[in-house]
């Protein structure tokens, strides 16, 4: 089988409840681009930083079948390559995903097919040769077809503040043929005129990937399924395809998202679930929730101020002391010659 990036198909994608809930997340955090504040601009690092600790985490985790801690896969990303007290083997696998998640961000700049090939074997999959061959068929048709649909809107990957960010270009290709200003001074979309342009624009886009990481998915189950000794090994080989559609994503100014392990091991369940003609929907279905809850997550992260979140907090303190004084003197009836106090 082959991938097409089929008019009809991506249109009724974009159109589901939960991709459009989605983009309407994605929107959000696509408005505030191009990111002035440095203070935005270092939670966009450290956003990005964390997310390759979260996805090799779970590349790990499949892989090894072993639990990969959160402390495991951040020493590995600072430099690791021991860990006292912990499993070598854990170390290796968290080595070998940031090695094939750094090759695949190659990808971005390059549309090289050997980037996605060499981080396969960076990861440690076996890919067999019919897999190789479908997988490298495809690419071509996919990048014309991407380069096509969006050869006037600007899309593409910037170098942005880090490896997961919405880069510049992204946030212009999310405004394409709307000359209004996207943010308003709190980051958010600004009226809902330039949201609804947002919205459409990166309904299709995402939905865009979402037909291509299905395509993707099938080939590599349908070609490396048999081929692979056990079910741990089918399902490490479709791997590869999550960290090559993120890539493929930011090509077209769409922002990159996370599964968990548990989130990942649930797509493909929900796709063996379902017929030949149906595991798109069951591909979007899965994944449009994970990506409205992680723009969401990736907004919050961008836009968090330390000093507001300690007003905030203090504020918040403040409200239960008053509430849990007042419950306590709550049994205490009010003397009517006594003047009122404040607490």
């Amino acid at each position: 089988m082959t991938v097409s990036l089929d008019s009809a198909a991506v249109a009724r994608v974009a159109a589901l409840p939960a991709v459009r809930e989605a983009a309407e997340a994605g929107a959000q955090l696509v408005a505030l681009w191009p990111l002035t504040d440095a203070k935005q601009m270092d939670n966009d690092a450290k956003y990005a930083e964390n997310l390759q600790v979260r996805l090799t985490r779970m590349i790990a985790r499949i892989v090894t079948g072993e639990d990969v801690t959160v402390p495991d896969a951040e020493f590995v990303y600072e430099g690791a390559d021991e860990i006292p007290g912990r499993p070598q083997s854990i170390v290796d696998a968290l080595l070998a995903a940031n090695d094939a998640y750094d090759t695949m961000i190659d990808y971005r700049d390059a549309h090289d097919p050997d980037v996605l090939f060499d981080a396969v074997r960076a990861m440690g999959v076996d890919w067999p040769e019919t897999t190789v061959d479908a997988v490298r068929d495809a690419l071509p048709m996919i990048e014309r077809a991407i380069a096509g649909e969006h050869a006037g809107a600007g899309a593409g990957a910037g170098a942005g503040a880090g490896a997961a960010s919405v880069s510049e270009s992204s946030a212009d290709a999310g405004k394409a043929g709307d000359g209004a200003s996207d943010a308003d001074a709190s980051g958010g979309v600004a009226d809902a005129g330039t949201s609804g342009v947002l919205v459409d624009g990166l309904a299709t886009r995402f939905a865009e990937s979402l037909v291509i990481c299905d395509g993707l998915l099938s080939i590599v189950e349908r070609t490396a399924g048999d081929a692979a000794g056990d079910t741990g090994d089918a399902v490490a080989a479709q791997l590869p395809i999550i960290l090559f559609v993120n890539e493929l994503r930011e090509q077209t100014a769409v922002p990159r998202l996370y599964l968990s392990d548990d989130q990942y091991r649930a797509l493909l369940d929900a796709r063996a679930g379902a017929a030949d003609d149906g595991t798109l929907d069951a591909t979007a279905g899965v994944i449009a929730p994970i990506a409205a809850a992680e723009w969401k997550r990736h907004y919050d992260d961008v836009t968090w101020d330390p000093e507001e979140a300690k007003r905030r907090a203090k504020e918040e303190d403040e409200r239960k002391n008053k509430e849990a004084l007042a419950a306590k003197f709550a049994h205490i009836k009010d003397d009517p010659t006594k003047p009122e106090v404040e607490l």
